[in-house]
This record gives structure tokens, C-alpha cells and sequence, in this order.
């Protein structure tokens, strides 16, 4: 049984001016009892209520669908309008504390207008997403600038100089890149320099490092740190990450379903969880990767075998569209899996993991330039003609990063599932078959049949993603960060069941992934990149607890903080 604990905003403080005009102890917000309720009753966010001070941090974890996004939107007014919102909601003015209409009527967002952005800035969870793919960086801050009233002949300085307080080197070359042309934490470091634009007193980062590696999670939450600090705001941190919790927030909240199971100092909570559930959280156990002897590797096929892969991009072309330059992405890489093991790569943004899947994956366009082996099966790939390589290519499987993506939404969980065997032409009652031992196989009930993506939870669609790929009966799979996207109870949930499935399917997988906890739970061995250079493999257990190269001694060490 959850336990809750926790205190209303209104019971631990009282707003006098007194309290409210103390400079070094700000009060910016007042969140008292928030609830937010569907039309069908269903609550999504329970009487949830905090203080939040100049120059603090604070904390909201819990798995997806806890309500700790949406809580966060309800106070800009971004929620749709079929949510019933109440509680009542203050931001510190000039001299007062006043009431912001978070409710659903037509003066919200007339009044909210003049908060959003400017007195309360938000860091949304994919930069890929909530940026403009059509629009350079420069068009993109300019328009924050804009909306904060700067003359338009001081734009590009300023956006230069907001490149610069994020820490984007060369800033002047990126103002007109559009956002695929960036790394992942260079999208990300464009966010924040949005949100700043408009100098907010307080600034909401919604997952801020999802989707990054753990050296440039540390890098941008210091990033975020820093500017809370130099600018004096405060800030609203939303993770599932519980370990870049401790170490960047000052207080924390515990929800779960909707409610608030635990509230206080981020020191105190960690170090003594009064909740159950807080304590499940704060030791989140991945288990161990399966173990194989000696003699029992000795016996198995190899699956794969690559030898000198690498991966060259045109960057520069000459005068008569011939390529001047190329970016080597891959130098020389070599690997080896045998049957039913797994195979990690770890490695920071731009180190090739996910160039080096794509190559496995035949999937790289026609401009990159590879060269090297790949045999999968015994089977030199790249000698495959392309009618072959079509009939081959249910023997190697991907499974993307982030499933809600990579899945068509118009499309039932059937029709998604059974797409690979409808291109191979396999008749409707085998597919029908097919699909229900699938979905038998990665747990999800058979009524999940007729639903549609978005009526699934994160953990739900990552499943559909495996269901897809595994229906074709392949002997090697590539997991492109299969967890990164899902909550820390999620994630262990998904990895047990990749390691039944690794089990009892004999399959191989190829791991990408910048969790080390994963890739030490699921995978027998491992090869760490950088700059597209394979500087360290082995056993995992063995690169784990003896690595030898410094990067990958720092790499791990990150990790462990």
C-alpha cells in the first residue's frame, strides 16, 4: 500500500509581505491544492501543492503518467480544454503575490499570455519536437527576442550571446543550421537559449536529458545550474532520473498517479524515504545480464562479424557536385556476437552508435560512403543484390529510440504488428496467428489488438515496437536506445522482458544505449566508442569494473554519480 506524505502550500506557510520581501529567500510561486480532472472524472493530478523560491530548485519525479508534465502546463494554460483545472496558483509580482487564472475559461489565455515565456519559461522534453525543422536557430531565438520587445537590429548579437551563455561552440556558424544538423545536446543547449530569451524569473525543464548520454546529462544540468544562479530564477525540474535528482535539486516531490506520496528536502528524502513506493524508486534493481560459459559460447554460431566498418558523410562538395570532404563517423570498427548473447555500445553524442546501427541496418542513404564487412548469418550483406537484401532483411530487426515515433498512430496494434509479414505477402489467418503469439510474447493482452498507439502508455508501445519486429523471426536484433524514453519502473520492466525474450528466442541483440545500468543488465559484452573509434571491449563485467582506456574510466565513472 502507497502512503502518502505530504503538507498543503497553505498549512506550512503564511504569505505575509514580511515573508514575501525577504530578497535572499524570494517567494516566486505558490501552488496550492492543484487538481486536474478529465470530463470522464478520472483525477490526474490530486491537491497537489508547493512554494517555490528565488534560486531554488525543485524536483517532481515519478513514473510516466503520474501527472508531473501535465501539473507544470496547468500553470501556463497549455492543457486542453476537456481538463477541468482548480486550486489556485500565485506568482510573485512586483511588490504582491498574484493570482494566476489557471482555470478553463475564455480569460485564460489572454492573461496567461504575458506569463508564458516571459515570467515562466519552459525546456520541453524533445528539442527535435518542440523545435522548428523548417526554421535555422537564428529564426527560432529571434522570435523570443521579438516577443520580449528587442529591436530587431540587436537580434543576431543577442542570439549570438545567449549561443554563448549555453555553451554552443562557434555560435556564429550555427545561427543558420536548421535543428537535424545539430547533436542532441546541441538541440537541447537551442532550447534553453530560447527559454532565456525572454529573461523568466522561473523556468520549468521537462525532462531536460532524455534523450542524451550521461556525460552531457551531468553537462547541461550544471549548464541549467549555472544560469538559474547568474540569472536569480528558480527552477522546476521534471525527471525520472533519480540519480541527476539528488545531485541537482534542492527539494523534492513523490508523485504517483496523480497524488503526492512524498515532499520535502531532496537530502532528506533520499536519505530517509518514508513512502514504500519513494524507497522502490530509489532502488530500482535492472538485474543481471544473462550468463554464458565459456563452453557454451565456444558452441553457439556467430550471428555477426564486422570487420573494419566505416562510415564516411559528405560535408563539403566541389564546384561540379562531386563531394571535396568527407566526415569520417566510423573509423575501423570491429565486432563479433554470438547467438543469443547481446553486444552493448556506449559512448557520448556524435560517437557513431546510432550510424553504426544503421549501417547493420543497411539503412544509410545512397551519400554515405561504407566500406568494411558485414556478415550476418554468414552472409556478406553488402554483396546482396537489392531484391536479396529485401528477402534477407527479416533476419535483422530495429527497434527505434522512441516507439510513439517509429510507430504509424492511424494504424491498430494489429495492422502495425503484422506489416512485415503483409509485404512478404503471408496470408490474413497466418498473420492474425502470427500477431496474437507476438503480442503473447512481449506480455500485452490480446485486446490490444484493435488500439491505437496513442491509447497506449510509453512502456505499452515500446512492446508494440518489439511485437513489430520480432514477428519477423529475426536472429539479430538492434536496439537503438529501447529505454530512454520510459520511466526508471518502466525501464525495468522492458529489460527483464528483453532478457526472457533473448532467453527464450536464442536471439542476439545489438544495444545502443547511453544507460549504463542497461547495458550492464542485458548485455554479455561491450565495445565503448568516441569520435568513431573503438577505444575499449571486452566482457562487460570486465570493461565495468577494470576499464582501461581514461574515456572509458570517465565514462563510467559519470555515471555512478
Amino acid at each position: 500500500m502507497i502512503t502518502t506524505n505530504t503538507t498543503t502550500a497553505t498549512e506550512k506557510n503564511n504569505f505575509s509581505g514580511e515573508n514575501y520581501s525577504n530578497e535572499q529567500n524570494k517567494l516566486m510561486l505558490v501552488v496550492d491544492k492543484l487538481s486536474i480532472v478529465t470530463d470522464a472524472s478520472v483525477v490526474l493530478v490530486d491537491k497537489l501543492s508547493y512554494e517555490l523560491r528565488q534560486g531554488q530548485t525543485l524536483a517532481i519525479v515519478g513514473e510516466s503518467g503520474s501527472g508531473k508534465s501535465i501539473a507544470s502546463l496547468a500553470l501556463l494554460g497549455l492543457l486542453p480544454d476537456s481538463l477541468i483545472v482548480t486550486g489556485k496558483v500565485q506568482l510573485a509580482d512586483t511588490s504582491r503575490m498574484t493570482t494566476l487564472p489557471i482555470a478553463n475559461d475564455r480569460t485564460r489565455n489572454a492573461a496567461l499570455r504575458a506569463v508564458r515565456g516571459q515570467r515562466i519559461g519552459m525546456v520541453f522534453q524533445e528539442p527535435m519536437t518542440a523545435l522548428n525543422p523548417l526554421h535555422t536557430v537564428a529564426k527560432q531565438i529571434a522570435e523570443s527576442l521579438r516577443l520580449s520587445g528587442v529591436p530587431k537590429k540587436q537580434w543576431q548579437s543577442q542570439t549570438i550571446d545567449l549561443l554563448n551563455d549555453v555553451n554552443i561552440t562557434d555560435p556564429a556558424d550555427k545561427l543558420n543550421r536548421y535543428p537535424h544538423e545539430l547533436s542532441g545536446g546541441q538541440r537541447q543547449r537551442v532550447m534553453i537559449a530560447m527559454a532565456l530569451a525572454q529573461q523568466p524569473d522561473i523556468l520549468i525543464a521537462d525532462e531536460p536529458t532524455t534523450a542524451l548520454d550521461v556525460t552531457l546529462q551531468h553537462e547541461i544540468l550544471a549548464l541549467l545550474d549555472d544560469l538559474k544562479r547568474q540569472h536569480n530564477m528558480a527552477m522546476i525540474l521534471i525527471s525520472h532520473d533519480l540519480n541527476l535528482v539528488r545531485r541537482y535539486s534542492d527539494e523534492v516531490i513523490v508523485m504517483y498517479q496523480g497524488r503526492t506520496i512524498e515532499q520535502g528536502q531532496t537530502a532528506a528524502v533520499f536519505g530517509q524515504p518514508k513512502a514504500e513506493y519513494t524507497r522502490s524508486l530509489i532502488k530500482q534493481d535492472f538485474g543481471q545480464a544473462l550468463n554464458f560459459s565459456d563452453d557454451k559460447q565456444s558452441q553457439q554460431s556467430t550471428v555477426l562479424q564486422v570487420n573494419n566498418l566505416q562510415v564516411q558523410f559528405p560535408i563539403e562538395k566541389s564546384l561540379f557536385g562531386g563531394t571535396k570532404r568527407w566526415f569520417e563517423a566510423v573509423k575501423d570498427v570491429d565486432m563479433s556476437l554470438q547467438k543469443g548473447q547481446a553486444l552493448g555500445i556506449i559512448g557520448e553524442s556524435g560517437s557513431g552508435k546510432t550510424t553504426i546501427a544503421l549501417a547493420l541496418s543497411q539503412l544509410l542513404s545512397n551519400q554515405a560512403r561504407v566500406s568494411g564487412q558485414i556478415r550476418v548469418n554468414d552472409q556478406d550483406i553488402a554483396a546482396l543484390s537489392k531484391r536479396d537484401l529485401r528477402t534477407f532483411r527479416s533476419q535483422i530487426q530495429l527497434v527505434f529510440q522512441d516507439p510513439f515515433a517509429s510507430i504509424n498512430p492511424r494504424m491498430t496494434v494489429l495492422q502495425i504488428v503484422e506489416e512485415g509479414l503483409l509485404v512478404q505477402g503471408v496470408d490474413k489467418a497466418a498473420r492474425q496467428q502470427a500477431v496474437m503469439e507476438s503480442l503473447a510474447t512481449v506480455h500485452l493482452p490480446l485486446e490490444f489488438a484493435q488500439r491505437y498507439p496513442h491509447e497506449l502508455s510509453g512502456g505499452q508501445r515500446q512492446r508494440v515496437a518489439l511485437a513489430r519486429a520480432l514477428i519477423m523471426r529475426p536472429s539479430l536484433l538492434i536496439l537503438d536506445e529501447p529505454t530512454s524514453a520510459l520511466d526508471s519502473t518502466t525501464q525495468v520492466t522492458v529489460i527483464n522482458l528483453l532478457r526472457e525474450i533473448q532467453e527464450k528466442l536464442q536471439i542476439s541483440y545489438v544495444c545502443i544505449s547511453h544507460d549504463l545500468k542497461v547495458v550492464r543488465a542485458l548485455c554479455q559484452h561491450l565495445i565503448v566508442l568516441k569520435d568513431g573509434v573503438c577505444v575499449e571491449s571486452g566482457r562487460t563485467e570486465d570493461v565495468f569494473n577494470n576499464p582501461q582506456h581514461p574515456y572509458a574510466k570517465q565514462l563510467l565513472q559519470m555515471s555512478m554519480i
